[in-house]
């Protein structure tokens, strides 16, 4: 899937392999990914710049995906929140969402996430495939 604009996406995961993975899928697509590899720098780079969406990890040290959420749907009411995790439980998923996420998406489900960021994401003339 190819998007008609370019997007900012903030991906949150302390995995370098996987933001890299995941930055590099994306750019195929048109999305500009931003890698943070924990919640403070997360909560910061979103307080000095503006993002499409938020892709979050559930399994963060220090301050879990799920705090995050909550702290960055405080922080901003409006730009969606997507886990894009390896916790893949029910329960995680039920976690996610009450914590203010628009939608979870477990791990490797690339054309997943990128429908997912597709429905939440506005495009100025849609998408294309």
């Amino acid at each position: 899937m190819i998007f008609n604009r370019k997007m900012r996406i903030l991906y949150v995961d302390d995995n370098a392999d996987c933001c890299a993975m995941l930055s590099t899928l994306l750019e195929y697509s048109r999305i500009e990914t931003q890698a943070a590899n924990s919640a403070v720098q997360a909560l910061s780079a979103m307080q000095a710049q503006r993002f499409d969406m938020y892709l979050l990890e559930a399994w963060l040290p220090v301050i879990n995906g799920f705090e995050l959420c909550r702290r960055m749907r405080n922080a901003d009411a409006d730009t969606p929140i997507v886990f894009f995790s390896s916790a893949a439980y029910e329960g995680d998923k039920k976690r996610g969402l009450a914590s203010g996420a628009n939608a979870y998406v477990n791990k490797p489900q690339i054309e997943a996430l990128l429908g997912t960021i597709a429905e939440y994401v506005p495009q100025s003339n849609g998408s294309v495939a």
